[in-house]
């Protein structure tokens, strides 16, 4: 009977503890918060030509653990976008990623790409765009599936800040910030 009661004691605790923790990461913003900024965020529009990006990745207590650069080409027919992106990291490791986009009615858009599994949904409202999606990361050779709460501000014609909340099982394990520049 001890053992139950125990057992019952730590289930409740947990469910309280989990519950605390959804309404911590759940107060977040919200692309609406942002409908009456400018520059409106256009993904086709911003999203097509070449870019550049420079960023890094931090760990959840915040040390930068990797740095990098990216070129980008996006190009869209209609309502369809193609957005290829090649990294090159400070740890002379490369990669590319590839997104398939579709732009939807009242800002949205969804997107695939090689590391995404199943479908990135984002909004965007004024200045501002989220994108939620999750990501195949290679961990010290262990595929772990991460979630990516993606958030994108226009800063002017030709750039954005993206920073990017990285969770595993609702707990914060990394984040990722970068400056994209348009080049045309």
């Amino acid at each position: 009977m001890n053992t139950l009661l125990l057992l019952s004691k730590y289930l409740y605790r947990l469910g309280l503890l989990l519950a605390v923790c959804t309404l911590i990461n759940g107060c977040g913003a919200v692309p609406s918060d942002y409908q009456s900024t400018t520059p409106e965020f256009d993904m086709a529009e911003f999203f097509n030509g070449k870019l550049k990006a420079y960023g890094m990745v931090q760990n959840r207590s915040g040390k930068v653990i990797r740095r990098f650069y990216a070129d980008l080409t996006g190009t869209w027919q209609g309502d369809k976008g193609r957005l290829e992106e090649d990294f090159w990291y400070a740890d002379k490791e490369t990669q590319r990623r590839v997104w398939i986009l579709k732009k939807h009615p009242d800002n949205r858009y969804s997107g695939t790409a090689n590391d995404v599994v199943g479908v990135a949904t984002g909004q965007s409202e004024g200045f501002a765009f989220n994108w939620h999606y999750t990501m195949a990361i290679d961990i010290d050779g262990t595929i772990w599936d991460i979630s990516l709460d993606d958030w994108m501000y226009q800063i002017n014609d030709s750039r954005i800040i993206n920073r990017t909340t990285m969770t595993k099982w609702g707990f914060k394990v990394g984040e990722i910030t970068l400056i994209i520049e348009k080049l045309d």
